[in-house]
């Protein structure tokens, strides 16, 4: 039995690394960095490997001190041009099956290192039920189940980055928290296509020191994993998500859209009975995925749509990650916004699988009861309701199975409205030049 049950781990090991390219998100078991992995212990307690990738890149942008948060980071007051170290990656993963090779649990820790640091990525376990084999449980600092995007790792991912909508409402895909999947392992299950997760997190990501209120985020997605059509060449797959949550306000003010007038303004709205309420984040979307079946000129087209309410700053659109405050360290108020947005992505292999086009485009409308002049200090609104565009097109191309570049040019163009510095467009696109080592 002992000899039966290491050979079924080896076996099941080897097949998970060689199908571990078709896995692609940043929860999936040996995926993060979606690379062959490298069997280093395999016993009857179970095995590890290690994974890794590295990112390095040149980046030159249109305009000295560009503002390209989501492009990578800002650029120095006095640079336009620079070298980083995008993303460097290692990963350890431990896996322990049961006797007829089924898993039983998963252990995955990866860290990030930058020349800005080290950071923590993943730091999550995995327990699979045996007996129907049907549920997972997941805790610890992990990915959040919501949508398409924010879940494909950044290693298999052809544009540099996620769009600006996605790092807007969760600037770290990853989150503290737990979370209970839906999924039939059998391979005579019916629904064995069919994964329902829910998971419940702080709520400010990795981007947060630590949790500040005591507001949780529930995230639930129901997916569809990829359906191959008989008669036609084409799969496809999708889902539907949504976060319910929220920040506690911390003082009697709070902000949100009124009509007065005819016009939308950011109302004041100051009560004792404020402090405690929850000023909501509550997030709807839906994305779906099309590709064909022919390697050689294959086509991807991946969409997302997310609407809802979403709350910041006065400044600033993003999920805070800290309470707010000032230069004095005085906390302020939550400003409350009606928000959506989308992406396009297109990816075109061009005769060899060595060669990839990128077309895409996203936007994010922070807040949809606005548009153009009516946004202006008078109506009490700033840069943080100011509607982005983004278009961006790129060659991708693989060296060998453990080398890849990418040159990829992000055209942005902000709304034009009566604010100071966004009465035009500003000169914001910005060129990368990436290569990503890994193994």
């Amino acid at each position: 039995m002992k000899i039966l049950k290491g050979y079924l781990l080896i076996a099941s090991l080897l097949l998970i690394s060689n199908t571990v390219v078709a896995q692609r998100n940043i929860n999936d078991i040996l995926d993060s960095t979606t690379v062959n992995n490298l069997l280093i212990i395999s016993k009857k307690y179970g095995s590890v490997s290690f994974s890794g990738y590295m990112q390095p890149q040149f980046q030159y942008a249109q305009s000295k001190g560009t503002a390209a948060e989501f492009q990578g980071g800002n650029f120095g007051d006095n640079a336009d041009n620079r070298f980083r170290l995008r993303r460097g990656r290692l990963r350890a993963d431990y896996s322990l099956l049961n006797d007829d090779g089924t898993p039983s649990t998963y252990f995955v820790f990866q860290f990030d290192g930058t020349e800005q640091g080290v950071n923590v990525r993943d730091f999550w376990g995995r327990y699979y039920e045996h007996h129907f084999q049907l549920f997972s449980f997941t805790a610890g600092l992990a990915g959040r189940p919501f949508g398409n995007e924010l879940q494909l790792s950044s290693s298999s991912r052809e544009a540099p980055e996620r769009g600006r909508m996605s790092q807007t409402l969760m600037k770290t895909e990853r989150d503290l928290g737990v979370m209970i999947s839906f999924n039939p392992r059998k391979k005579t299950a019916k629904l064995k296509n069919i994964q329902f997760d829910l998971g419940i997190y702080n709520g400010q990501g990795l981007s947060g020191p630590q949790e500040f209120d005591n507001s949780k985020d529930f995230v639930l997605r129901l997916s569809h994993k990829n359906y191959a059509f008989k008669k036609l060449p084409i799969n496809i797959s999708g889902g539907v998500s949504a976060l319910l949550g929220g920040l506690n306000h911390q003082l009697p003010v709070k902000y949100q859209m009124q009509k007065l007038n005819n016009v939308w303004i950011m109302a004041k709205d100051s009560s004792a009975t404020n402090i405690n309420k929850i000023a909501p984040r509550k997030y709807y979307g839906a994305d779906i995925q099309f590709s064909t079946k022919k390697k050689s000129w294959k086509t991807e087209l991946r969409a997302e749509f997310i609407k809802g309410l979403q709350t910041g700053s006065s400044t600033n659109s993003s999920t805070p990650t800290i309470v707010p405050i000032d230069k004095n360290n005085i906390k302020l108020p939550y400003y409350t916004r009606s928000f959506n947005g989308a992406y396009l992505t297109f990816v075109q292999t061009l005769n060899s699988t060595d060669n990839q086009l990128i077309l895409k485009y996203d936007y994010y409308d922070p807040n949809t009861k606005v548009k153009g002049n009516a946004i202006n200090a008078i109506n009490k609104l700033s840069a943080a309701d100011v509607r982005f565009d983004t278009f961006g097109f790129g060659l991708l191309h693989h060296f060998n199975p453990h080398l890849k570049a990418v040159i990829y040019y992000d055209v942005i163009r902000n709304e034009k409205t009566k604010l100071s510095n966004f009465e035009k467009d500003i000169k914001d696109n910005v060129l990368t030049i990436r290569t990503q080592f890994y193994f």
